[in-house]
């Protein structure tokens, strides 16, 4: 490399190339968008911590899945938000490579918790009888510390190869936020110890998490053929339908964006990326509240409780139990 070199310090976020006035429109849906995504995630943990009934290996993993869904948001849209609003669009070396870290960190930790939801179904319907055995408290904690080690682990394994780069322009990011592979295009070196990684974790935790996912519910499928009552039948599908469409959803999204995609479709991306960041978080609440019983019943339970509450009805709350209880 030459010595006339400039060594970049700051990258600018290209974003979407829009009006202004349709860019400032934009930013006040995806705020509502981000708010409303906070709110129902925040409701769905709320639920979850207060209410005894949903104390169960589900809701447990779930309540990750909303955590997660938070802060993988929180990440992401508001410098995006910033930058509808603002002419420079920079973002720092540093806060660039962090959000980059986080970024990975948080999508492989929820390809993991989904895989360990599905898990959760397979043993409630194929083994009911052995449910509580097989999950037991100790066990849904390691599954979900391994999901969030084996996530963050990854992403710094990425932060550290995309760190031994030397970035020396240009300094354009052509995204929304700063995209792993849309960084890499900036480097001055060669990356093909990056795209190999990038590579092996797409099978790792997309390809191979799928094929898991699929499996579970595969038998899940044979078990509930063999049902003999139509009544089964319905309580099995219900229990399945909100994490398969979560599944399909995110899954779907990322598997287009890193296995069929390539850099010329960059616009496409984009918008996929901004479907993950924005809309996800969002949908996700939703799905689970509207298409879930139990989620529902807890809500019109907290809803009478703090109506009690305020006319005078409940003195004092039972104390919240530690850890969660089994169906």
């Amino acid at each position: 490399m030459g010595g006339n070199q400039t060594w970049v310090t700051e990258f600018i976020l290209v974003g979407f190339k829009l009006k202004a006035q349709l860019e400032v429109f934009l930013f006040w849906i995806f705020s509502l968008f981000y708010v409303f995504g906070l709110l129902g995630n925040g409701m769905i943990l709320g639920l979850i911590l207060l209410d005894p009934k949903l104390h169960t290996p589900m809701y447990f993993f779930l309540s990750h899945l909303a955590i997660i869904d938070m802060s993988y948001a929180s990440n992401n849209v508001p410098k995006m938000l910033k930058n509808l609003l603002n002419k420079t669009r920079t973002i720092s070396f540093v806060p660039c490579i962090m959000q980059t870290f986080l970024y990975l960190a948080f999508a492989q930790t929820e390809c993991l918790i989904l895989v360990a939801m599905s898990y959760d179904r397979y043993v409630a319907i194929c083994h009911p009888l052995q449910y509580t055995a097989i999950l037991s408290q100790r066990v849904c904690t390691v599954m979900a510390v391994t999901s969030w080690a084996c996530g963050f682990s990854l992403a710094l394994v990425h932060a550290i190869l995309l760190l031994r780069l030397p970035f020396c322009g240009p300094h354009e990011v052509n995204h929304v936020f700063c995209e792993i592979l849309s960084v890499l295009q900036l480097a001055c070196a060669d990356t093909w110890i990056n795209e190999a990684v990038i590579l092996a974790a797409c099978v790792f935790v997309l390809a191979g998490p799928l094929c898991l996912i699929l499996v579970s519910y595969m038998s899940i499928l044979w078990t509930i053929l063999r049902m003999q009552s139509g009544e089964g039948h319905k309580k099995a599908f219900s229990t399945c339908s909100s994490h398969l469409c979560v599944v399909g959803l995110f899954f779907g999204t990322a598997m287009v964006v890193y296995m069929v995609l390539d850099y010329s479709q960059r616009e496409q991306e984009k918008m996929l990326s901004l479907f993950h960041s924005l809309f996800n978080p969002l949908l996700n609440p939703l799905i689970y509240s509207f298409r879930n019983a139990q989620v529902k019943d807890a809500f019109y339970r907290a809803l009478w409780k703090k109506r009690s509450m305020s006319s005078g009805k409940v003195d004092s709350l039972p104390l919240m139990r530690c850890g969660f209880r089994m169906m």
